[in-house]
């Protein structure tokens, strides 16, 4: 079982950036897709960003394509979300997911998909 544990939310200004992270324990997650997803208040959890076991394809929310990165060192057994250009829609707890791949390539984007959660960092961007 593998235990995730997300950090570098906060408080920032529109137009800023933060770096979220998510330091894996238990198990190497070098054989688990990962992701991120957000959840603001009275909305459903959705889908943000998720990246391959080995790194070689990502997959983005429409919502924040060209301003997001999602990344992962498995040597550090921990995903990154690189966020810049933020905006007061990205306001929300963001939170690391992970799941066992079956293929190399796989990046699954429905949050019934992922079957272990970190406990979210919030990230608040303000006007």
């Amino acid at each position: 079982q593998v235990q995730l544990v997300e950090s570098g939310g906060g408080l920032v200004q529109a137009g800023g950036s933060l770096r979220l992270s998510c330091a894996a324990s238990g198990r190497t997650i070098n054989m688990y897709a990962l992701a991120w997803f957000r959840q603001a208040p009275g909305k459903e959890r959705e889908f943000v960003a998720a990246i391959s076991r080995g790194g070689g394809n990502t997959g983005y929310a429409d919502s924040v394509k060209g301003r997001f990165t999602i990344s992962r060192d498995n040597a550090k057994n921990t995903v990154y979300l690189q966020m810049n250009s933020l905006k007061p829609e990205d306001t929300a707890v963001y939170y690391c997911a992970a799941v066992v791949a079956g293929g190399s390539y796989y990046v699954p984007r429905r949050k019934d998909d992922y079957n272990y959660w970190g406990q979210g960092t919030q990230v608040t961007v303000s006007s």
